[in-house]
């Protein structure tokens, strides 16, 4: 099975870094984040990988020209500067033959487990399975007392109850029918009412790269436990 990673966005709320680079090069721990987000998969055997290419996708398919030690199948596509997700789905679908495909975004890593969540959307047999995580909050959170107005609690940057798509998704072939020119959350929009989007909840690590903050977040955590480095855990 296939990996799509949607690599052409153009990162405008990091632009310490994106100015430079496309999002998915920025380095984390001295890889590329689209480094860190292939080894996942390929831990669990998934290294066929095509990435669909947009903003300064010309540095991306160079780094994999002068990186051929990695052991990934890549194909490089170039599907647009200002196309949007689905779009870029659509513009890949050639390189799609098989029964099923995955698709991530290039911007975020978790400490997924890629075999559950592809037995898990065999099992519900639904057009498309997401992944959902529980975001932390970026504000720290207060309790008041509604009498008083006084605070009873603070929570620094907590973990939400609610679930966010966590951008590891997996779709039947079937499902490129219903790609478009818009979003790719055109195609959720679709499958709901049809009952045929399931979502695999993931309780773990799960963490994206949407600004420089963030960048130096993950940079911490890299030097301290790599919570998503799977691939160096042992019993994983």
């Amino acid at each position: 099975m296939k990996t799509v990673i949607l690599c052409g966005g153009k990162g405008t709320r990091m632009k310490e870094k994106t100015e430079y680079m496309p999002k998915p090069l920025v380095s984390i721990g001295g890889r590329p984040m689209l480094w860190h987000i292939m080894k996942l998969y390929a831990h669990y055997g998934y290294k066929d990988f095509v990435l669909a290419l947009g903003y300064k996708g010309e540095m991306i398919r160079r780094y994999f020209f002068e990186n051929r030690d990695t052991d990934f199948n890549v194909t490089c596509v170039d599907t647009g500067q200002e196309s949007s997700t689905g779009e870029r789905i659509v513009r890949v679908r050639e390189h799609l033959p098989e029964e099923e495909f995955m698709v991530t975004y290039g911007d975020g890593v978790a400490d997924l487990d890629i075999s559950k969540l592809v037995q898990f959307h065999r099992t519900q047999g639904t057009l498309g399975t997401i992944t959902g995580v529980n975001p932390r909050s970026r504000y720290g959170l207060i309790n008041i007392d509604g009498d008083t107005n006084r605070v009873t609690g603070f929570f620094q940057k907590p973990t939400l109850h609610d679930h966010i798509n966590g951008g590891f998704m997996i779709f039947k072939r079937e499902a490129l029918n219903h790609f478009d020119n818009g979003p790719i959350e055109n195609v959720f929009n679709i499958l709901i009412p049809r009952r045929e989007l399931s979502v695999y909840r993931h309780g773990g690590f799960w963490k994206c790269m949407d600004t420089y903050q963030e960048v130096e977040e993950l940079e911490q955590l890299w030097r301290q436990e790599k919570p998503w480095a799977v691939w160096t855990h042992k019993n994983t």
